[in-house]
């Protein structure tokens, strides 16, 4: 008896050392606001799946044709009938491609992953399938939103139904108590009670129902003036049919996002940044059955 024990013990060790890693699908378009951190959310995603050996990542990557930062160009009002018709054009062309690179969200070529990060994400980006994206994910798949995820698809009620939150407002950016809610999660076990980050950009948000959700990370207070007590969203999980989905609102200042010591004008210390990507690592292995 004792040497079969052994025998399975050692084929399940085996089994699980050779476990194929998950394959996560990482969507940075946007069709509305850019933030300047989207590179630096890629590149630690990256580092993760590399470091992790968990999981690998694709990317759906904007295409060419709109700024790198802030909200997209806007006609002139005194532009002539040549600049309309070329900017027409243009924007025509560029959402045509922006389709393109969607079609990896194709219920088709999403049997080839087990998960899909919206790292902020913003506006109603053309995915192929809404339905089908929404009944991929209930059939047991993993949903990661990060930041400016919840920015996305305000008119599409079965999206924000999904994410659990959609975004309000937010004001200035300014350090923030984020109070950790369960210890015991992967996305938040390595943080603290009380999570002191010195600079942040803080969502506020509507479409939320804590009952519905199981919350990860809450503030106490409105985070603008005045600072009044109230309950505060941050953080989040919850199941979808047989899925699950994970959202966190944090990440978006890249001296959060990136650990980077040589980082220019960083206001937020390394060991924050390395608790933010325990934090987002956690979600991601929640999300994907590797940790419970």
């Amino acid at each position: 008896m004792k040497t079969l024990f052994s025998l399975l013990a050692a084929t399940l060790i085996a089994t699980t050392l050779h476990a194929e890693p998950k394959k996560l699908l990482v969507v940075t378009t946007t069709t509305g606001f850019r933030h300047a951190s989207i590179p630096t959310l890629e590149k630690m995603l990256s580092q993760l799946a590399k470091d992790s050996g968990e999981f690998t990542v694709d990317f759906v990557q904007q295409p060419p044709g709109h700024p790198a930062t802030g909200f997209p160009t806007k006609l002139k009002k005194d532009a002539t009938d040549a600049e309309k018709t070329a900017f027409t054009n243009s924007e025509a062309a560029w959402t045509a491609s922006l389709a393109v690179v969607l079609q990896k969200l194709s219920p088709d070529n999403l049997k080839n992953y087990d998960g899909v990060v919206f790292a902020s994400t913003t506006g109603d980006l053309p995915i192929p399938d809404k339905q089908g994206f929404l009944d991929w994910i209930k059939a047991g798949h993993a949903f990661i939103g990060i930041h400016a995820a919840s920015d996305t698809f305000h008119g599409w009620p079965g999206y924000i139904d999904m994410l659990g939150g959609e975004f309000a407002h937010h004001g200035k950016q300014l350090s923030v108590d984020y109070l950790n809610q369960d210890a015991t999660h992967p996305a938040t076990a390595a943080l603290p009670k009380t999570w002191t980050v010195a600079q942040e950009e803080v969502y506020q948000f509507k479409s939320y129902d804590p009952t519905k959700v199981h919350e990860l990370l809450v503030l106490d207070k409105k985070p603008e003036a005045p600072f009044t007590p109230g309950h505060y969203a941050v953080a989040w999980c919850k199941d979808y049919g047989a899925g699950k989905v994970f959202y966190t609102a944090v990440g978006h200042r890249e001296d959060i996002i990136d650990a980077d010591p040589h980082l220019p004008n960083r206001i937020n210390s390394i060991e924050i940044s390395k608790a933010y990507q325990q934090h987002v690592l956690g979600g991601i292995e929640w999300a994907l059955g590797l940790k419970k």
